[in-house]
């Protein structure tokens, strides 16, 4: 779920013409609750939280859940607080990857120019489906209405000039919406915004902005230059001047890569043991190289995660001697990472690995001359096993006995 900062002046209408608007953002609306309450129709209407259990965090959660301010990213102990009258659910990563599958089968349908940026969200460059399907507004509609129709959850649309726009406008149609910034109401549209609304503006950036005084996109965009360069450097002052102005180039990218594989586990209590973290390590590394080799990728850096008790979190990385798709190396970089870091006397909250920097298998990468054949097909062979008689049938030694530690998390 988004939360980016919305304002109620830019959800009203901008106008109806749609002429030069071909890039719609597509974003389904509180996804994973949304894919829940579909397959449990009676908690529809409920206050619904997806996410960790108690020491995790919330993923997703119905508009009634949101009503008491809870929102994805925040510990599911607040939530409980918040909203103790919700119903929580733990995630099914699997579930809403079928679905997610689904969705972009019908987005596929309008136009092979299609960029998906995440399981639940999605670009589309209709200008070459215009003559078939008729105007951006029109083609957005039929989205809106097929996706609903063939999956029962819900979508909302920005219908805009440029990515930048039509991502805010989504954002602005939500929940179960459609929004058409005109080109000539650019300008107009993204100055009446807050300037965390703007892309790449964290929490960080927006705090500095607005210690400046700049609390608007439109204050952001009528602050000279150089001052901007002074205050967030060159390169992200010259970004957000232009993104302001509703100067945004970047072009809809199919085919868009994956970056980064990972896992996270929130432990059910504390660990202080470096054995059971270690054991961790070797069991998120085994569902990390089964990712890359399913999707048929090579990682060249890995990194670990660590949140301490106190949620200090620090976070590690190592480039590889050679690109692989084996648990055995992950594993042994991210042992070798956690080694580095001081385990305090009140524990690990937070234990993940995360596969980065990947390049396709089939790119003709150098091997290691001390690789071991046998390795790759031991692990190959138990990615076989493991798809026909289910995950848990097949393990190291090592971790017999049940995954270690408490839920994990993967993305």
């Amino acid at each position: 779920m988004s939360r980016a900062p919305r304002s109620e002046r830019a959800g009203r209408s901008w106008g109806d013409d749609d002429t030069g608007c071909t890039v719609l953002h597509v974003d389904m609306d509180a996804f994973f609750a949304a894919v829940e309450v579909l397959d449990h129709p009676e908690l529809r209407g409920l206050p619904v939280v997806v996410g960790g259990e108690h020491r995790g965090v919330v993923t997703s959660a119905t508009y009634e859940a949101r009503a008491f301010g809870v929102h994805s990213a925040m510990p599911v102990a607040r939530a409980r607080a918040l909203c103790p009258q919700a119903v929580f659910l733990p995630t099914r990563h699997g579930r809403y990857s079928e679905v997610s599958r689904q969705v972009m089968a019908v987005l596929a349908e309008v136009t092979p120019v299609m960029e998906q940026v995440s399981i639940d969200e999605a670009f589309l460059d209709v200008s070459g489906a215009l003559r078939r399907m008729g105007p951006p507004v029109t083609i957005a509609g039929w989205v809106r209405r097929e996706v609903r129709a063939r999956t029962g959850v819900t979508a909302s649309v920005g219908v805009a000039a440029t990515k930048h726009v039509a991502k805010l406008a989504s954002t602005h149609a939500k929940p179960d919406g459609l929004l058409l910034v005109p080109a000539a109401a650019t300008v107009p549209f993204l100055h009446s915004l807050p300037v965390g609304a703007l892309w790449g503006v964290g929490e960080k950036t927006r705090q500095v902005l607005e210690r400046r005084g700049w609390d608007t996109v439109a204050e952001l965009a009528a602050t000279p230059l150089p001052v901007l360069h002074r205050t967030l450097g060159v390169a992200a002052g010259q970004r957000l001047h232009d993104l302001a102005w509703g100067v945004d180039p970047r072009p809809v990218t199919p085919g868009r890569v994956e970056k980064s594989v990972g896992t996270e586990t929130t432990f059910a209590e504390d660990v202080t043991d470096r054995q059971l973290l270690d054991r961790v390590l070797l069991d998120q590394s085994h569902q990390c190289a089964a990712r890359l080799r399913a999707d048929g990728m090579l990682c060249s850096t890995v990194s670990v995660k660590v949140r301490m008790a106190d949620f200090t979190t620090l976070t590690r990385s190592r480039t590889l001697p050679a690109p692989t798709d084996l648990a055995r190396d992950l594993a042994a970089a991210a042992r070798d990472l956690l080694a580095g870091v001081t385990v305090p006397a009140a524990g690990v909250r937070l234990l993940g690995v995360r596969a980065e920097r990947l390049v396709s298998a089939s790119a003709g990468v150098q091997s290691m001359l001390d690789d071991d054949p046998q390795q790759a097909r031991a692990e190959r062979a138990m990615d076989g096993v493991r798809a026909r008689f289910g995950p848990a049938v097949l393990r190291p030694a090592s971790l017999l006995g049940g995954r270690p530690g408490g839920r994990p998390e993967t993305r």
